[in-house]
């Protein structure tokens, strides 16, 4: 039983194979999708990772006290402002699309799939596309704009069928 003929080593490297990464600002999962003969997935985690950016609330990440209005301005008070952090969130966004886009990149370029997904929130599935290079890019099938990060890998397969 040790010994496999070519055919079985040829069927085994022709079984279509495809990606399927989830992500939010926090987490990132890849998961390989291989069906057998009778068309049954079989899913492998390949990759995952926490971002320390994504984690934690905006308020905790700034150390300074400068933004916060002191005193109400009234009678006897000034309302002292030092300058609002209002895009800090979306530049945040910005930059872990940009890392996800980099890192799919790599995933994408390294692995031998035919196709992909991607399932990203809303806010950022547009930011990691635009970060794309050309060839990953055309090598993605579908996307969805969802969260399923903490999902079970079995229903992240099921919302891309």
């Amino acid at each position: 039983m040790g010994i496999r003929n070519g055919s079985d080593a040829l069927n085994e490297r022709n079984i279509m194979s495809t990606i399927i990464i989830a992500v939010d600002l926090g987490h990132f999962r890849a998961y390989k999708v291989r069906r057998d003969p009778l068309g049954r997935p079989d899913i492998e985690l390949i990759e995952s990772f926490d971002t320390l950016e994504g984690h934690g609330k905006l308020s905790e990440k700034l150390s300074d006290v400068a933004g916060r209005f002191v005193g109400g301005g009234g009678e006897g008070e000034v309302a002292k402002g030092y300058g609002e952090p209002h895009h800090l969130e979306s530049e945040i966004a910005r930059k872990i699309g940009k890392m996800i886009a980099m890192d799919i990149n790599a995933l994408i370029k390294h692995d031998d799939c035919e196709k992909w997904h991607l399932a990203a929130g809303k806010k950022l599935i547009n930011e990691i596309i635009d970060k794309l290079e050309p060839e990953v890019k055309a090598r993605m099938d579908k996307n969805i704009p969802a969260d399923l990060t903490n999902l079970p890998k079995a229903e992240v397969v099921s919302r891309f069928e």
